[in-house]
């Protein structure tokens, strides 16, 4: 390492915001770039620790001291090819993973970890600015033809890496736009959407074709994409969200977490919605069920829509501080997170269950009735039951439910492939990426469930190696995940 005694010497700096009150009147994204005598001075706390524990925490095994080093040294083409030998999108990571790679860093054992994911984040934004990242369309065609089924991050990777090798890729969207939970999941103010066109321009011009407003079973049916094309991608991803089946579900103003976000994403490319599909927090008080990334989402895009008030609810009691006896490093650390959102507003409850939503006599919901709970063991399984007399009643003019998903939609696409499913409501897979089906694979959380986008990006590259060995009876091709 280029300063062996930097972890020593400097602490770490978080990576600069725009001011609260200038963020929430706008959908820009929140971060700031980092100052480049900054950088170097974080990237010099990556220290010469022998194991280097965030290969294994990053599911891509990036090569992180290397492009530190590299960047501590003012070699930032360098550092850009190092990163983008792992990661085909290290602009989407460094802006919306949550780094297992920090959680495991070694300096984390007694001390704050490496700024790892704010630095690949800017080395691959310098990249772009300085013209290095540039269309590189293979030197011969195979002959073979792939079709990928959904273009979140396990789609566009895995349609990348099969490109690069000179197979003819195809990738059917049934939105009006590439991206998928990237494209309308993800707010605006944490993923500007001209970051996903940049990258799609780039692989559009390398070869890659894009179908939008396209859903294989509807538009297109299994069987023609089985017909036309030499191995089929399955990559919709885990669509169908977890409900809240209590009294009062069928009120007006209770919505997926989805719906909601997707609405105003729509709203900031500048669509416009017929009124059913128009869901806003203005003036309302808001209440949001789910404490995770997507429960946050939600509560950064109500503050922006001037909500009156909101609250997270989450039904696991508030996290640590610091690791607990039972959550060592290289473990990712389950402690208390303040992201972004959180630092703009709103209030955060926890231990709380929903018990029923009020409304008024036109159907519309007026308040949340929840109850704190407290976890216990009932038969050898760990339930959360109600505590008696803490019944309350939080007022409500919009309740977002941000539970998770479930698994993949089963009708239509899955339907008509006929590919065996898992216990779990995800797809069957096995060693080589396949599914049930011969020549049909599947990558992300179709197959996978619900995860990180570091964890897409990582099937899509191991599921290009099994596509390609199908096709040619050998591949080069890298597989971080088996």
């Amino acid at each position: 390492m280029g300063r062996p005694a930097g972890f020593l010497e400097v602490a770490r700096q978080k990576q600069p915001t725009r001011p609260v009150v200038e963020r929430l009147r706008d959908w820009r994204e929140v971060y700031r770039p980092y100052e480049p005598e900054t950088l170097s001075e974080q990237t010099a706390r990556c220290m010469d620790c022998g194991i280097p524990f965030c290969h294994s925490g990053c599911p891509l095994g990036n090569l992180i001291p290397s492009f530190n080093d590299l960047v501590y040294r003012d070699r930032w083409q360098a550092a850009s090819d190092r990163l983008h030998a792992t990661n085909n999108f290290p602009e989407f990571t460094g802006k919306l993973c949550p780094a297992p790679c920090e959680g495991s860093c070694v300096l984390g054992i007694n001390d704050a970890p490496v700024t790892i994911k704010a630095t690949e984040a800017t080395i691959v934004e310098r990249a772009f600015g300085e013209g290095w990242v540039v269309a590189r369309p293979p030197a011969r065609r195979t002959g073979k033809h792939v079709a990928v089924v959904g273009s979140g991050p396990a789609g566009l990777a895995v349609s990348d890496q099969l490109n690069r090798v000179g197979h003819v890729v195809t990738v059917f969207e049934r939105a009006d736009r590439i991206g998928g939970l990237l494209r309308y999941g993800i707010p605006e103010f944490k993923l500007e959407k001209k970051v996903i066109d940049r990258r799609v321009a780039l692989l559009t011009a390398e070869g890659i074709v894009f179908r939008t407003g396209c859903q294989v079973g509807i538009d297109l049916s299994a069987d023609d994409l089985l017909s036309d094309f030499d191995a089929v991608v399955l990559a919709g991803g885990s669509t169908v969200p977890r409900d809240l089946r209590v009294p009062g579900r069928e009120l007006d103003g209770v919505h997926f977490a989805m719906d909601y976000l997707t609405a105003q994403n729509r709203s900031c490319a500048g669509d416009e919605l017929p009124p059913g599909e128009t869901i806003s927090a203005e003036g309302k008080d808001v209440i949001i069920i789910g404490g995770g990334d997507t429960g946050a989402d939600c509560l950064g895009t109500a503050l922006r829509q001037n909500a009156r008030s909101v609250r997270q609810l989450e039904l696991l009691p508030r996290p640590p501080d610091s690791r607990g006896p039972d959550n060592p490093w290289p473990q990712w650390p389950l402690i208390f997170r303040v992201s972004t959102a959180h630092e703009e507003g709103g209030e955060r409850m926890y231990s709380v269950s929903t018990q029923a939503f009020v409304g008024d006599p036109a159907g519309r919901v007026t308040a949340v009735r929840a109850a704190r709970v407290e976890p216990s063991v009932v038969n050898g399984r760990s339930i959360f039951q109600a505590v008696p007399g803490s019944d309350v009643e939080l007022p409500a003019g919009l309740v977002l439910l941000a539970m998770g998903f479930t698994g993949a939609e089963r009708t239509g696409l899955l339907e008509q492939f006929g590919v065996r499913l898992t216990d779990r409501g995800t797809v069957w897979r096995d060693h080589a990426w396949m599914t049930s089906v011969p020549g049909v694979f599947t990558a992300g959380d179709m197959q996978r469930g619900q995860s990180l986008i570091v964890w897409a990006i990582a099937d899509g590259r191991s599921c290009a190696r099994g596509v390609d060995q199908f096709l040619m009876g050998e591949s080069d091709l890298p597989s971080p995940v088996s």
